[in-house]
């Protein structure tokens, strides 16, 4: 059986506006400001801070024209193995069904033709 797949991403806003000298949250706002993105302080900072559940186009594209980058740069996917549930029909071991669960199976009829 296949394990499920957790996807996620890293958001890597706050790293490429280091290596671009850019250290405060406030630097960020007048830039988006100029390409149309108008943000309050508080948005700016969440922006840079947290990672984001949900970000506009608009702002995406003025992201990646002030860094100079694109949305690959600063949305990084990763994918991680999920852990199995348990389902509670067999007795956790390897794979093999239990001989208490197996008599309890139904069993496929036979139609038998009569003589």
């Amino acid at each position: 059986m296949a394990r499920a797949r957790k996807l996620g991403y890293r958001w890597n806003l706050r790293t490429l506006m280091a290596t671009r000298g850019m250290f405060s949250t406030t630097d960020l706002a007048p830039l988006l400001a100029e390409r149309g993105v108008v943000l309050s302080a508080a948005q700016v900072y969440r922006l840079v801070a947290q990672t984001p559940e949900r970000l506009s186009l608009r702002t995406l594209v003025a992201l990646c024209d002030i860094l100079d980058c694109t949305p690959a740069d600063l949305i990084e996917p990763t994918v991680q193995a999920a852990p199995l549930r348990a389902t509670g029909t067999t007795g956790g071991g390897g794979g093999e069904v239990p001989e208490a669960v197996r008599e309890r199976r139904p069993r496929r009829a036979e139609v038998r033709r009569a003589p």
